[in-house]
């Protein structure tokens, strides 16, 4: 990790001089310490007023530079503590079954699981349809933080229909939710249904994620469902947009046209 003094030497210190706009001069200095391993993931960036002072630059112009990093993963900020260098992201891969809690640990990093609330709650007409109930059919209704190497990176809500897990809000749900159904209620997955989508993370979900209302994220909705083809949970997923990388491996199919 790169001592204080090397990393401003670095940010501070001579330099060619860029053309285009101040902040890109900026952004561009960053990201390169970031690319040669000068500022090492998990660092602390010089304070905005640091980096004012020290580059003669308008507060707008370090909070462009720095916005726009945000924008490509590259750093990210922390209420009232400032601004670093973003960790490696976990690699995600859809077309395998496995928790959050097994290929974080798989990846040689640390995964932690906070339940925010568990409750029951009627089911909304679309709830409805891909549980296969009638509408206002009371579903347990549950909302977690997770968090990579005590660094908050996803907000989920899962729901669950309680004829299949009777009792479950009983249970601590900071472990892993799939192995608790698979171990106390015999629900195993055989099949998952997963959307993806870019989304802007806002309200509640910017809140619990520490994160400003606007920042990108990424939507994944998953559908599980067991081998008789009964929905065993249902889960939206508010990733911080740096903290993913989906991968995907597959097999070419000959083509037949």
């Amino acid at each position: 990790m790169a001592t204080p003094s090397t990393m401003e030497d670095f940010l501070f210190g001579p330099s060619e001089v860029a053309s285009g706009p101040q902040y890109l001069a900026l952004r561009n200095r960053i990201a390169e310490g970031i690319a040669r391993g000068r500022l090492a993931p998990g660092v602390r960036l010089p304070s905005e007023r640091q980096l004012q002072v020290n580059t003669s630059a308008a507060r707008g112009t370090i909070r462009e530079a720095l916005s726009q990093l945000e924008a490509e993963g590259l750093v990210y900020r922390r209420d009232r503590s400032g601004w670093y260098v973003s960790p490696p992201a976990v690699t995600y891969d859809p077309t395998r079954w496995a928790g959050f809690m097994t290929y974080v640990t798989e990846q040689g990093r640390t995964p932690g699981t906070e339940t925010l609330s568990k409750e029951m709650a009627p089911a909304s007409p679309a709830l409805a349809d891909i549980f296969r109930v009638s509408p206002g059919t009371p579903l347990y209704d549950i909302t977690r933080r997770r968090s990579i190497d005590g660094r908050t990176v996803l907000i989920e809500r899962i729901m669950v229909d309680p004829a299949l897990a009777p009792g479950l809000l009983a249970h601590s749900l900071d472990a892993s939710l799939t192995q608790l159904l698979a171990d106390h209620y015999h629900l195993a997955v055989a099949r998952n249904r997963i959307d993806m989508k870019p989304c802007a993370l806002t309200g509640a979900t910017a809140d619990a994620l520490g994160v400003n209302p606007g920042t990108p994220g990424l939507l994944v909705v998953r559908s599980s469902f067991d081998a008789a083809g009964r929905v065993v949970n249902y889960d939206h997923e508010y990733w911080r947009h740096d903290a993913i990388r989906v991968h995907v491996d597959l097999a070419v199919r000959e083509r037949t046209g």
